[in-house]
Formats: structure tokens, sequence, C-alpha cells
């Protein structure tokens, strides 16, 4: 009996030790195999270090911001361009070059033939009026249309019960950006039928020209805005005005300009200026007909260009090779942004300075690897992304690649700030964390793109995805403000990377001292391994859901 108990027991053991030492045979085999892609793929090539030397110099002072258009901006796209070529990643923009040129046109105000009267009084250009927009001679008499806009989901209509039709509009609030009461989530529906901006609903209702009276954030900034309009002038593609009509003639006005349009008229300048920031605008009203403003604007055009940065590292398939797995990130930010302070530059070391670095990693990564991806590698790093996704779109309207070979786009647009232990700064409230990253679209046209992602996060390094943003009626609509945008609506499957907005979003402060050089290893390396499994797999992911309504329609 003693015996068989002692071989009961040791069977027992036996039973009770061999699953353990089996499972963790099979987690060390799990990882030995993780080692041996990661190895294969050159994955650990992408480093902190690294990514720190490029950074440094793409987000230094001498780069000035890298606004579109600018020499540090076409400075940053040599320095990008030259090391591809030295990667020995093939060019894919024009004539056999790693640029894809887009003419800008710039117009500015001619001072000598612009002019602008008042009850027979010419007005001072700079100091009564700004010209922001359009050029033309017009005599016409005026009406008030608030803020400008026509919002339907808000029941805003800025000529209710008036014909505006062949007069000049006066309109509240400043020529860009939203105004009280209206937020980029009420733009629901399409444009043109269920919202528009000032100067589009102006021109369908038949207005002549447009007069801003400015608000109290665009007096703040009145002589930083005087030299950028009639200093820099107004800018933007070429081929994109080219398909649209030109702006309508608009100025902005002085505070005591506006008292003189609206003395003796149904509210004063002051009612205005109180119903804005109180009860609200007066409804909209025609002014005196025999009050006119006379507007002769005139501008001088020159054509400037700027370029995408455009390379492809060829896939090792003969078949597969001719469809990509495409990377972007936009290599612009904002420029002197503080032409008055100690700091006068937006060094945008994080917007978009880290997405920019992590795709340089990643080419590194490719041309060092012992093996290549199935399928072609296309990498665009945009111009103008800051200016209204230009480089982007013009990419798509007019690419260099066969469009509908592109099986996805992965876009990285800010991906190396963290948000640090007891940070109470309400401006870093949604920043991620040191291994997080808001994930965006990943499932949003494909499943098995989303499905895809996860798998090879949680076999590699298994960040924390957040999805906080991942939704197309997200009101702060991040899905629509960056590049991957103009890439989904011509039904490629996309994944945005981002890592929250921070206190030195669009400020001097976004510096490459205050990346967290970790994160963005983390980061690029994960989207690294997804490009390697997107581009390796037989079939390319398939789009299973309809594009969004909104998507379809903005």
């Amino acid at each position: 009996m003693r015996r068989l108990m002692t071989i009961l027991l040791l069977a027992s053991m036996l039973v009770v030790s061999f699953p353990s030492s089996f499972a963790q045979r099979n987690t060390d085999k799990a990882k030995k195999a993780a080692a041996s892609v990661t190895t294969q793929r050159g994955t650990d090539t992408i480093t902190a270090a690294q990514m720190h030397d490029y950074l440094s110099f793409i987000a230094s002072d001498e780069m000035e911001g890298r606004d579109t258009p600018s020499r540090g901006l076409d400075t940053t796209a040599k320095f990008i361009a030259t090391n591809l070529g030295r990667w020995g990643l093939k060019p894919a923009g024009d004539n056999g070059t790693f640029f894809q040129t887009i003419e800008l046109r710039r117009d500015r105000a001619d001072g000598g033939q612009t002019k602008v009267e008042f009850f027979g009084r010419t007005l001072n250009s700079g100091v009564e009026y700004i010209p922001v927009a359009g050029s033309g001679v017009v005599n016409a008499p005026m009406v008030f249309a608030g803020n400008g806009w026509f919002v339907k989901s808000k029941n805003i209509d800025a000529y209710k019960d008036i014909d505006p039709t062949g007069k000049i509009a006066i309109i509240y609030g400043s020529p860009a950006g939203f105004p009280r009461g209206i937020s980029r989530a009420d733009l629901t529906g399409k444009m043109g039928d269920d919202w528009m901006g000032p100067s589009d609903y102006a021109r369908k209702k038949g207005v002549v020209a447009l007069v801003y009276v400015p608000d109290v954030q665009f007096l703040t900034g009145w002589d930083r805005t005087r030299r950028l309009i009639m200093d820099r002038g107004s800018i933007g593609v070429a081929k994109f005005q080219a398909q649209g009509s030109n702006p309508l003639p608009s100025i902005v006005v002085s505070p005591e300009i506006a008292s003189g349009i609206f003395l003796g008229e149904k509210a004063n300048a002051n009612q205005i200026y109180n119903g804005y920031y109180g009860t609200g605008l007066p409804a909209p009203f025609a002014l005196n007909p025999d009050k006119k403003l006379n507007m002769n604007l005139a501008n001088r055009s020159e054509v400037i260009p700027t370029q995408n940065v455009v390379a492809v590292w060829e896939g090792g398939d003969p078949v597969l090779k001719n469809e990509y797995v495409a990377i972007g990130a936009h290599y612009d930010h904002v420029g002197i942004c503080a032409p008055n302070a100690t700091d006068q530059i937006c060094n945008g070391a994080d917007d978009d300075g880290s997405g920019t670095t992590g795709m340089l990693a990643i080419a590194e990564a490719l041309a060092k690897a012992p093996t290549r991806p199935k399928r072609s590698v296309l990498f665009v790093w945009h111009c103008g992304e800051e200016k209204g996704l230009w480089g982007s779109r013009y990419f798509t309207e007019y690419p260099t690649v066969p469009l509908n070979q592109i099986v996805t786009q992965l876009n990285m647009d800010m991906i190396g700030r963290s948000k640090k232990d007891g940070d109470t700064n309400t401006r870093n409230k949604d920043l991620t964390g040191p291994n997080d990253i808001y994930v965006i679209g990943s499932t949003m046209m494909s499943t098995e793109l989303g499905e895809i992602l996860e798998t090879v996060n949680k076999s590699y390094l298994n960040l924390g995805f957040n999805k906080r943003y991942d939704d197309p009626s997200d009101p702060e609509r991040f899905f629509y403000r960056s590049d991957h945008y103009n890439y989904a609506k011509k039904g490629i499957p996309i994944i945005f990377f981002f890592d929250g907005v921070h206190e030195d979003y669009h400020r001097a402060g976004d510096s490459a001292d205050k990346i967290d050089y970790q994160k963005m290893e983390k980061v690029a390396r994960t989207v690294y391994m997804m490009l390697w499994e997107v581009a390796t797999r037989p079939t390319r992911p398939k789009v299973d859901k309809p594009l969004p309504a909104q998507l379809s329609t903005n």
C-alpha cells in the first residue's frame, strides 16, 4: 500500500508539473519565434537614439518651423531625400526625383491700386482696413449678416428674411475659424446643403463683397495679421484654386470704421459687439441704401513651388510588389508663430516632426532588413497639412503610383509626447501616457485591418490602444484633421496613430527636448511591424464597410 501511494504521489506531481513546464517551453518558443521575426525584419534598428538625432535637426530653429512654403520646409525635404537616396529607396516623385512638385499661387494686395472709400473718404490701408481676399471693383449698398454662416443643425441662417443679392455683406467675426455657438461637431451632413461658411454662403446668396467686423481675438492680433496678409498675402494650391471660383473681394475693417458703418442703423457697433458676447447678434437687416462702400481691390499673383517627398521600397514578390502599403506623415508645421516673443518659432517637434522622424526610421529599417516584404512600401511626406491637408489631397488627386494599388495607408501625426505622472495641467488632460496611443479608423472601413493590428500589437509590444476618437462623429473631428482622411475618401482603408493634444500644440514650446523618444520608438516599431504584416499577407485587407456618411460628404 505504501508503495502504491508513493507511485500515485509521483504520478500526481508529474501531472501537475508537466503542463507548467510544457507551457513555459511553448512561451519560450513563441518569444524566440517573435525575436526571429523582428530580426528578419530589422525592427531593432528603429531606436530612440536614432530618432533623437533626426528630430533634433528637423525641429531645430534653423528650419524656422517648416511653414508651407518656406526655406526651412525645403531644407527638410532635401534632408529627407538625401537619406532616402543613401539608403537605396526608389524615387517616386516627378521626373525620377523624390519630390512631387506642387505649385502654390500667392495673391498679395497691390498697394498702388487697392483703394477703399467710405462716404467719399479714402481709408488708410493696414490701419483702417486690411484687404484679405479677392479682387475687383464694387460699389454697392450693405446688409448686416450676423456671423455669415448657414448651419441647418443649429437653425443658423445669416440671411434669413433679407435679400442680399448684389449687396456687400457685413459680417461680425474672423475670416477664419469658427464663431461663438458653432463648432466642428455642428457641421454634419453635406457641405453646401446642410452647412456653409461665410464666403461660400455669401456667394450662393448673390453677395458681391464681404466686410468683416473683427472680433476681440482678431483685434488682439491685428498687427500680426496685417503683416501676414499684406506682406505674405493669401496662398493656396494653384490647381485647387483653378477648380473653383475666385474668392469674393473681402476686407476687415477697424472698430472705428465699423462704428461709422453702423451709425444710425437698427443696431450700432456697440450693440453688435455686446450682443456677440451676450444675448446674441442682432437679426440680419439691410443698411440705409444710400450708405455705400466703394471697394477697388487689386492683387499681384505669383507662383511658388513646394513639394511632397515620395519614395518606394520595392517588394520582393514579382506580382505583389505592384501593390503598396502606404505610410504617411506631414513634415510641415506653422512656422514663425510668435514674431514679438522671445521664442518666435513653432518648431513642431511633436506636430509632426515625430511622425516625420518615425517614417525616416522605418525607411532605414527596411533598407537594412535582410529580407524584403512581398508588397512595396510607399512613403509620402506630405506638405501643407497645417494649411488644410494640401499635400495629401494633392497626392490622392494626382498620384505618382496607381491609387487603386494602395492597399492600406498608415498615418503617424504626433506620436512623441507623453503625459507624465502627476501632471495636472488641464491642457494635457487628453494626452496619452508612455505606453499608450490613440488609434483612429482601424476598423472603420475594414474589419480585417483592425483585427490584423490587434494581433500584431498583442504579439509584440502590446501598447495600449485608446479608441476614444475612433468615430467620424467625434466632436473633436480628429478623423478629418490629418492626411489619412484624403486616402480614406478614395476608398483606401487607413489607420491613424496620434498621441493627443497637449499644452504645446501649435505653440513655441513644441520642441525636441520635450519628446518621449522611448515612446516614439515603441510606436514606430509597432507601425513597422504592422506595415510588414500587411505587406506580406497573400491578400489585401478586405474593405467590408461602406464609407461613413460623414466621410463621403465632408
